[in-house]
């Protein structure tokens, strides 16, 4: 499939998905909105591919909305029938809204963040399974900035992942924080050179993709982004059913055989 806005590509069981607006530092347009749901639902159904990779081309990540499309967004846009979607019930709704939908992809996310990634870049990064950022990176949530608020779910996520008073510090304040503060505050799991990002990126989509089974991966991240929803009692009981099932799949027994016979694992993600 070709796109306007963004290059997709797949190899090696890797679909990389690049933001291609690099003039306007890859600034979110309805067109790349649109654009970048269908490649990552295109890379969900793809058998052929266990990993994604979303990254940016040029020296940014995603530095938000456009501000040509902002200014003019009409307000009712935020709920606009277009972006209400019919639920997929084999999934949460509270993944399938406007951007939250990268957890109900059945594949690991990877964020490979090479520049400034402020307002909706950041939060599509902190709705990735991965967060990996160049050490010229830069963050922001910059709504306050911008008379907004804390916008498509960033107000639950993010203390999710850096705790409250982070959140509010970073929410309130929309200050600049670079890639080793982002790194100690536990908004990206790793830090590395730009020179080395596309390699470190690949490296672990290759090791989700090679090294363990994609079926125990999908479920375990469906189970990681269900917790939140859940009572002890209710996640234990969803351990238990989807541990019967496993017990059963083609790649436990492929995990055992593997180990026994000291060989490459040949997962099939079945």
């Amino acid at each position: 499939m070709t796109y306007e806005t963004l290059n997709y590509a797949v190899d090696d069981a890797i679909a990389t998905i690049t933001l291609n607006r690099p003039e306007r530092m890859n600034a979110l347009t309805k067109v790349m909105e649109a654009e970048l749901r269908s490649a990552i639902e295109t890379a969900g159904r793809d058998g052929a591919v266990r990993a994604i990779i979303l990254t940016g081309a040029g020296r940014a990540f995603c530095a938000g909305m456009d501000m040509d499309e902002l200014e003019v967004l009409p307000p009712e846009d935020i709920r606009a029938e277009e972006w209400m979607r019919p639920y997929d019930m084999n999934r949460r709704a509270d993944y399938q809204t406007r951007y939250s939908y990268f957890p109900a992809a059945p594949k690991p996310v990877i964020s490979a963040i090479n520049g400034s990634a402020a307002g909706l870049g950041l939060i599509m990064a902190l709705y990735s399974d991965f967060r990996i950022a160049a050490d010229k990176a830069v963050f922001a949530t910059a709504f306050a900035q911008r008379g907004l608020i804390a916008e498509h779910g960033i107000a639950w996520i993010l203390p999710r992942i850096v705790g409250h008073a982070h959140a509010t510090d970073l929410l309130l304040t929309s200050r600049k924080i670079d890639a080793q503060e982002a790194l100690q505050m536990g908004l990206v799991h790793r830090v590395v050179t730009a020179d080395a990002l596309p390699d470190a990126a690949r490296q672990l989509a290759r090791r989700l993709g090679n090294e363990v089974s994609p079926r125990s991966v999908r479920i375990m991240k469906q189970q990681l982004w269900e917790a939140p929803f859940q009572t002890l009692g209710e996640a234990v009981s969803q351990a238990n059913t989807e541990m019967v099932v496993s017990l059963q799949s083609e790649d436990f027994k492929e995990g055992i055989a593997h180990f026994i016979e000291r060989r490459p694992a040949r997962f099939q993600g079945r």
